[in-house]
């Protein structure tokens, strides 16, 4: 028997328009389309696409899981072995629309499910961790070598074939780690790592770092005697009870917390919520962690204009990037919208 596929594609490639037809609603072809005549060649014969789902950008876009539930929905009526998105390459909306139908139908159905993009492909970065998406140039014009790559890793999800390494299968990093068996224990592994990079021969890590931006400090535009400037903090200090139920690791999320008028933290108001460092010295006095009383001072002499009247709070511990970045763009966006002209951080 054939291997049954759904096919997902936007409208661009259903041959209905390209922005003017961006709001069509959801329209099925039995057969392939499109894409399609290429993704049910390189199957060679084993397969055939027996639904070609079409959807406009905006109009999956604006209502993401609405119409992600509904595709699901006629997915599950073509009982299909396989379901392949796109590619989308570079298309924000269409490869944000290709992760969200794949993962739902993954989750949802059990369905094994595949979709292609390029790097910059915003779909990439929100669905990675939860589906393989293999990469593709950047425009339809390595549509055959890219369909091909992907039928290639479709047939494999399908067999329930061994997935390989990112590097060998094609496929975006999913922050997943593996344990693979070797012969040479880790120490020996390590220090041959080592070597080739103080010698500048070539090597490879077995575990991938993270890569961080490189924040510049933003100068201050007016004079610090003028500036309102805010406390902040990841070292867990909340009020006591802990009123916001902040967790004692990996936050989503930080709070604002008043300090108006006082002149500095008492002994028995505030609670520590980290599980990372000894906080008795802190819960003897709060001001070593939020320096409440050094600021009052520097405030009554004239070297800064004010201090903010709450801090913000949050616990910095097993923190994913995510996580941190969402909470960083948070207090950026506080401290923007109540004027607030430099922040001092103090960690643990």
């Amino acid at each position: 028997m054939k291997i049954r596929v759904v096919h997902y594609i936007n409208q661009f490639f259903g041959q209905y328009g390209g922005e003017s037809a961006a709001d069509m609603g959801i329209e099925v072809k039995e057969g392939n389309l499109g894409p399609g005549l290429l993704l049910e060649k390189a199957f060679g014969g084993d397969a055939e696409i027996v639904a070609t789902v079409i959807c406009g950008d905006n109009h999956i876009a604006e209502k993401l899981d609405e119409v992600t539930a509904e595709i699901v929905g006629i997915v599950e009526k073509y009982d299909p072995d396989v379901l392949v998105a796109g590619p989308a390459y570079e298309a924000g909306r269409y490869g944000v629309a290709c992760g969200s139908v794949c993962n739902a139908v993954h989750k949802k159905l059990g369905i094994p499910a595949v979709t292609g993009m390029h790097e910059e492909n915003p779909g990439v970065e929100i669905y990675k961790k939860d589906l393989f998406i293999l990469k593709t140039g950047g425009s339809a014009r390595t549509m055959r070598t890219d369909i091909e790559n992907m039928v290639a890793f479709a047939l494999k999800l399908i067999d329930r074939e061994e997935i390989g390494s990112p590097a060998e299968e094609g496929y975006y990093e999913r922050g997943l780690i593996r344990n693979i068996p070797s012969d040479t224990p880790s120490t020996e592994r390590l220090v041959d790592m080592l070597l080739d990079k103080i010698n500048g021969r070539p090597f490879e890590t077995e575990v991938v770092l993270p890569a961080h931006d490189d924040v510049q400090r933003t100068p201050l535009d007016k004079n610090l005697a003028e500036a309102t400037v805010v406390l902040v903090t990841d070292g867990g200090l909340y009020p006591d009870g802990n009123p916001d139920r902040m967790p004692s690791s990996n936050p989503n999320r930080f709070h604002a917390y008043s300090i108006a008028g006082q002149d500095d933290l008492k002994e028995g108001d505030w609670m520590i919520c980290h599980n990372g460092y000894d906080s008795s010295f802190i819960m003897k006095d709060p001001d070593r962690l939020v320096p409440v009383d050094a600021m009052r001072q520097l405030e009554k002499k004239g070297v800064i204009g004010k201090l903010y009247n709450s801090y913000l709070g949050t616990t910095g511990l097993i923190t994913t990037i995510e996580n941190s970045r969402k909470i960083g763009m948070g207090m950026a966006k506080y401290i923007k919208k109540n004027n607030i002209d430099a922040a001092v951080l103090t960690s643990t």
